[in-house]
């Protein structure tokens, strides 16, 4: 499934590609080495911080002290003749500030992000909110439509949960919400992509996916949350306490997708939103703990 780690349309750093990242890093040390050699000049030799924070912030961890100690070396070495005569306070403190710049920039950027990753997550189930996900859903609809590709929606929500509140109170139904929120997330694939919207509704987006596989994916996952036996509030409960029921739209005919944009791919996502929660009444009104697909296309 794609976490929100994976999500698309949220803020995030501009990104090299990453096999160049450490050809430019290399390119900038070489480059700031030779002008340091010689000029020797304070301002020349600051530029060092560039490649260090640039690996700090597209080349993992361990980049921060692998670059950070190549410009330690190379400032010694632009300046042989000066270490061997003196070797000032400005010197270590140069030296310092380079592991240093490495470290706070690492983690400005490891910091950064946890939060847009917080940003689009659920606290509750850990999968996409409601935000992350519309911004998910606009990418996946232009990437059906431009592939001529089959587009499915899955909106389910957890079956008498306010009975399940009213007898055994509200944190073993957020217990219960929680734990079918992670089977979710373990029964999905890669090509699907949920969220949690409300206090028991969730939706899913499956990619490259025609209403017959959409049908079977539901029904695995009604199968899925009906066999577990969860514990909730230190309770323990039978097999088929919990049960989902899932309304299910698929748009794959060219006609439906409608202009290409990023506002006709939105609506897109929203009218097959509608169209799926249209089926989720359905099979409520049918009898729960099913699956229901509208009979029109979204």
């Amino acid at each position: 499934m794609q976490l929100t780690r994976d999500s698309h349309g949220l803020a995030a750093l501009p990104r090299l590609n990453a096999p160049w990242v450490p050809v430019v890093v290399g390119a900038a040390l070489w480059l700031v080495f030779e002008l340091d050699r010689r000029t020797g000049s304070a301002p020349v030799q600051h530029l060092y911080y560039l490649p260090i924070i640039l690996a700090s912030l597209r080349m993992g961890p361990g980049a921060r002290f692998v670059v950070s100690t190549i410009a330690i070396v190379l400032y010694h070495l632009a300046n042989l003749a000066h270490f061997t005569t003196v070797y000032a306070d400005k010197d270590i403190v140069q030296t310092l500030l380079f592991v240093v710049v490495g470290v706070v920039t690492a983690k400005l950027a490891e910091d950064g992000r946890r939060l847009r990753e917080l940003a689009a997550t659920d606290d509750l189930t850990g999968l996409h909110n409601l935000r992350s996900f519309e911004a998910g859903l606009a990418v996946m609809v232009r990437a059906a439509r431009e592939a001529h590709t089959p587009l499915t929606m899955l909106v389910l929500d957890v079956d008498r949960l306010k009975a399940l509140n009213d007898a055994h109170g509200h944190l073993a139904g957020a217990e219960a919400v929680r734990l079918v929120g992670h089977t979710l997330a373990t029964c999905l694939g890669a090509d699907a992509m949920a969220c949690r919207y409300g206090g028991d509704e969730f939706a899913i987006a499956v990619a490259n996916c025609d209403e017959a596989r959409g049908r079977t994916i539901a029904e695995e996952l009604c199968r899925a949350v009906n066999a577990l036996e969860p514990v909730l509030t230190g309770v323990a409960f039978p097999v088929r306490t919990l049960s989902i029921s899932v309304g299910l739209a698929c748009v794959r005919d060219d006609h439906v997708w409608g202009p290409a944009s990023s506002t006709g791919d939105l609506k897109t996502g929203e009218a097959l939103f509608a169209a799926a929660d249209e089926a989720l009444y359905a099979a409520k009104k049918q009898g729960r703990n099913r699956v229901n697909a509208l009979a029109r296309r979204a």
